[in-house]
């Protein structure tokens, strides 16, 4: 376990990616920010963006590969999917150890980037250097590695439900079905119509049903860990007019006959119950998303329902926190021997 500070970097810190890991960092005992980057407000203070953080002695700097290296031991990525790879090989060269919130090294397959991100992958070499840094199902690597890729939101709200069934062949790795409602904040910082508050307020809505970017990363997770191979996915997310906030209701069938909510319960218990970020409710109990906000926790309801025999599971985490930056704080915890809670009460 460390006892040094550890000077971390943000880059692409005005984001609300930034500004969550911000907040975080403020309470961690052993970090310390050594920069955040905004080409945008580069030279003013931190305070000029979010106004809360104004007693910190901090401003954006441009997002310089050698500032950003000489700065930090660390740096987080909040980058758009392409512009991420651009500070990751280079600051990884430079010995950074890196965790990228963007989709740039999550997917192990440069075809499946190509097709759900309409782009080249300039460094595939590396695909399968990244870990996939949900802790709960990749722990060891990513306690043993300098370049960690995390998760999705709607993947963290899906995985961890799903995959210890699959594990145990309790549930059907065909026709997984998911119904998945995030706030605006999901989409980013950024000024587009379907986002502004009077197109939002008052709505809800579906997106992306047939090819959404994150149904790779499900599927490329669940498959790993199904006994049975490949799984089949329909997933539909849509947008809630809430800021932040995630919950996803998934449908699995059972892979044989007799399945119990005791075989359901045992299976959660055994993979979760030292789990210090999953909140397992008793069977008939659903996910809420008010529970979980502004936490790194991600709460998981379940049920069976014998008259259709399907497996009825749900969710609930802040897309903000363990969708993104508070699973970003967790991993780095893990890479340097320190409770994994650290800096996230």
């Amino acid at each position: 376990m460390t006892n040094k500070i550890i000077k971390v970097a943000i880059v692409g810190a005005a984001g609300y990616t930034g500004e969550e890991l911000i907040r975080l960092i403020s309470g961690h005992p052993c970090l310390e920010i050594g920069c955040i980057t905004s080409r945008e407000y580069a030279g003013q203070h931190v305070a000029s963006v979010f106004p809360r953080f104004s007693e910190w002695n901090l401003s954006f700097v441009e997002p310089n590969i050698d500032t950003i290296a000489s700065s930090c031991e660390l740096a987080f990525l909040c980058l758009p999917h392409g512009l991420a790879i651009e500070f990751a090989v280079p600051l990884s060269d430079k010995g950074v150890k890196i965790i990228d919130l963007s989709a740039d090294f999550r997917l192990r397959d440069p075809e499946a980037y190509k097709h759900y991100y309409d782009l080249e992958h300039p460094a595939s070499e590396l695909l399968d250097t990244a870990v996939y840094g949900l802790p709960e199902k990749h722990r060891e690597s990513i306690r043993s590695s300098s370049f960690v890729a995390c998760p999705g939101c709607y993947p963290t709200s899906i995985i961890l439900p799903v995959a210890p069934l699959l594990k145990a062949e309790v549930a059907s790795p065909d026709d997984i079905i998911v119904c998945s409602m995030s706030g605006v904040s999901g989409a980013g910082k950024k000024v587009a119509l379907p986002f502004l508050f009077s197109e939002c307020r008052d709505s809800v809505r579906s997106y992306n049903i047939k090819a959404h970017r994150h149904i790779p990363e499900i599927e490329q997770e669940l498959s790993d860990s199904s006994p049975h191979g490949t799984v089949g996915l329909t997933f539909i997310p849509h947008l809630i007019p809430i800021n932040r906030g995630l919950h996803s209701t998934i449908i699995l069938s059972p892979c044989r006959q007799n399945v119990t909510v005791d075989d359901i319960a045992r299976i959660f218990h055994d993979h979760y119950g030292s789990e210090p970020f999953v909140r397992m409710l008793p069977c008939g109990s659903l996910a809420d998303t008010k529970n979980v906000i502004y936490s790194n926790t991600c709460e998981i309801g379940f049920d069976f329902d014998p008259r259709t025999e399907k497996i009825l599971l749900t969710s609930a985490i802040d897309n903000l926190t363990k969708g993104a930056s508070g699973q970003a704080i967790q991993c780095l915890n893990i890479m340097y021997g320190l409770d994994e809670g650290t800096g996230l009460a």
